[in-house]
């Protein structure tokens, strides 16, 4: 089941503080008008956890994810609890997107130079954007 937290009393917000790539972001930068954090549920346990940034440009810095927008759905981190949930909760949270949001018209991410990462988003249908100073852009159709 896919639960989105759109508001900073909700008790999954507390999940963020297992976030491995970008740990630092407070929750009220995840989550207001522009930005959202997608968690997948099984049996109500938390599997994975992602979060999105509405923004209207490609972002290619952590501090661009808090500009706003309505073209680009900026995904900038993702971390799992059991294996291959990152993969269904990437795919549910654009179904979502989709749906539900139809002015966005691209999907990226935001993501740190790591192999890890590469194989993650390529593996998923994803392809290199481009590559940052710090950070690569992935682009999904």
């Amino acid at each position: 089941m896919l639960h989105i937290i759109k508001d900073l009393n909700d008790p999954l917000i507390d999940l963020i503080k297992d976030d491995p790539v970008r740990p630092a972001i407070p929750s009220s930068s995840r989550v207001h008008d522009h930005a959202e954090i997608f968690v997948l549920l099984n049996d109500n346990v938390p599997a994975a956890v992602t979060c999105v940034a509405y923004l209207d440009a490609v972002p290619t810095t952590e501090s661009e994810l808090g500009t706003t927008g309505e073209n680009v759905a900026a995904f900038y981190t993702i971390w799992s609890y059991t294996p291959g949930a990152g993969r269904k909760l990437i795919r549910e949270a654009q179904l979502y997107i989709k749906e539900n949001k139809q002015s966005i018209k691209r999907w990226v991410t935001l993501s740190p130079k790591t192999e890890m990462a590469r194989v993650f988003h390529h593996k998923n249908g994803a392809f290199t954007l481009q590559e940052n100073l710090e950070t690569i852009n992935y682009e999904y159709q």
